[in-house]
């Protein structure tokens, strides 16, 4: 899933691609680079951003996605408002990505289940406009997976059909870095529930936190992508149904190999370990 934001304070592009022109031929040089679908957003939900309002976000996001969807490109828009949402699925949008799982808008689910697409559930605490919102855990991986699937019933009950949800655990969202690498060490806790899982760790800060010495500031996210791809490669190794990227090649690359690497070794198994009489034989 290949990011393209169209918005003029993103966290990791700062707005490169806010022009609409702009942002179509950048979700088509993603889907050159291996994007099996591109994510349009066009509200800012790093720590600290202000909303914009429907106006301006539904001026942003529908000729973007009006524009990939024309060229073929399968499309995600990263909205939590309802109407931007039903607006980007009749543009040709083929799936909805919100990051509070319906929780912010009370007309999101019944829209998204009436148009029969897939909906992504993120795990989410509420919006970050006052920082880190309640980001304290007992058992990170417990607590995320209890509240997650606790959202996905009310969505399935909503009318979303099961086959159409899927769940991601948030990354960075009221969670710090040592949450953030618990989360992708026990993916298949995640996948225990029981419908694909979304990761969405590109550049993100518990990423400039791991790459940092000790003592100094962390990378600026554009140099963190190396990082973002090895996130993605164990991710997909996991399990992942896809990862949630801004540079599609390395990440590409990446799971690339990890697929051959798991084909080379089903077709060369580890031999069985030797039984006493066999071992007793070969002395």
């Amino acid at each position: 899933m290949g990011v393209v934001n169209v918005t003029p304070d993103s966290f990791s592009d700062g707005g490169r691609w806010f022009d609409t022109t702009t942002a179509v031929k950048r979700g088509l040089d993603l889907v050159a680079q291996g994007a099996d679908l591109v994510d349009v957003g066009g509200e800012s939900t790093r720590p600290g951003a202000t909303r914009v309002d429907e106006a301006e976000e539904l001026k942003r996001v529908i000729p973007v996605v009006r524009g990939l969807a024309s060229e073929g490109v399968t499309v995600s828009v990263d909205t939590m408002r309802a109407s931007v949402a039903e607006r980007s699925l009749e543009a040709g949008a083929a799936l909805v990505n919100d990051v509070s799982g319906g929780l912010a808008d009370p007309a999101m689910i019944p829209v998204v289940a009436a148009a029969g697409a897939p909906f992504v559930v993120m795990h989410w605490r509420g919006f970050l406009e006052g920082g880190n919102v309640r980001g304290v855990y007992a058992d990170v991986v417990t607590e995320v997976v209890d509240e997650l699937h606790a959202r996905v019933r009310d969505v399935i009950e909503g009318g979303i059909s099961p086959d159409r949800v899927i769940v991601d655990p948030g990354l960075g969202f009221s969670k710090d870095a040592g949450h953030d690498l618990a989360l992708l060490a026990r993916l298949d806790r995640l996948l225990g529930l029981g419908h694909p899982v979304l990761v969405a760790a590109s550049r993100k800060r518990f990423l400039g936190r791991v790459l940092a010495d000790p003592g100094a500031p962390p990378p600026p996210a554009r140099e963190r992508d190396a990082a973002t791809a090895a996130v993605s490669a164990l991710a997909a190794q996991a399990g992942a149904w896809a990862v949630r990227v801004h540079e599609v090649r390395a990440t590409a690359d990446a799971v690339r190999v990890t697929r051959a690497i798991e084909r080379a070794r089903t077709a060369h198994p580890t031999p069985s370990a030797p039984g006493a009489h066999g071992a007793e034989g070969a002395r």
